[in-house]
């Protein structure tokens, strides 16, 4: 008589289906990525993944089909890369932020908790009502938000983009930055590399480096936020805004 085979032992339905579409990316990701992947499957915020959307030189960002928690089609996926050595130079924006303490000098501590913290900045924004992704969830270098976009397609970067009313744009990237700071944040990495085009509405992304105003270097953040953006306005579009009076409107 046969033995039967038990039903421990046997991979579970969101083992086998991470399997399955990890197949493409054998040798990409780490054991500890593929389980905290998992851990997106398993609590219902991705019920597949489809493709790379976007390469960057501290993570990635992957299409997945959204699971059955999250109220959309599709979730951004973004994985950040445990062998990254350029993470060790992140440290300054995270000692000096009062809702961090030390961290381990060592690429995976760093590493989840700059996950961590673009994760809890991208709720400020959403707290404060920014066009910014929504997001889901984290676990370790694993970071799930809204995916923007439209039928699957990203949006293209703002510097990818000839903006049909540029001056319309520009008030809602330094309204946003004044919720933002109201909000006690600063982004630090604003640029138009940073800004997504959906719909003429500009969307930040890339808040892992946010900081908070008691950060020591919060304001000249801030001061090169403003400067990068106007900078750009000026150069593409001919716009011309006094860069003293708008930091004051953002801080007022």
């Amino acid at each position: 008589m046969a033995r039967r085979r038990s039903r421990e032992k046997e991979p579970s339905k969101e083992d086998y289906q991470l399997k399955e579409q990890l197949k493409i990316e054998e040798g990409i990701f780490d054991n500890r990525t593929v389980l905290r992947i998992g851990k997106m499957f398993s609590k219902g915020v991705v019920a597949s993944m489809e493709f790379i959307i976007a390469r960057g030189k501290e993570a990635d960002v992957y299409l997945a089909d959204a699971g059955e928690k999250v109220g959309k089609n599709f979730v951004a996926l973004k994985i950040f890369r445990l062998e990254n050595a350029r993470f060790q130079n992140r440290i300054k924006y995270i000692e000096g932020d009062p809702r961090f303490g030390r961290v381990k000098n060592d690429v995976f501590s760093i590493v989840a908790t700059w996950c961590k913290k673009e994760y809890g900045n991208l709720l400020v924004a959403e707290a404060a009502e920014v066009h910014a992704p929504r997001p889901y969830a984290f676990n370790g270098n694993v970071l799930a938000m809204e995916f923007i976009g439209r039928e699957g397609k990203p949006s293209k970067r703002m510097r990818e983009e000839t903006l049909d009313e540029p001056e319309k744009v520009l008030d809602i990237i330094l309204e946003d930055t004044r919720k933002l700071y109201a909000s006690e944040l600063v982004h630090a990495d604003l640029s138009e590399y940073n800004i997504l085009m959906l719909d003429g509405m500009p969307y930040m992304i890339d808040f892992g480096q946010a900081v908070h105003i008691k950060h020591p270097d919060s304001m000249r953040f801030l001061e090169r936020d403003v400067a990068n953006i106007l900078h750009y306005f000026s150069k593409k579009y001919g716009i011309e805004r006094d860069g003293q009076e708008t930091l004051s409107a953002i801080t007022k």
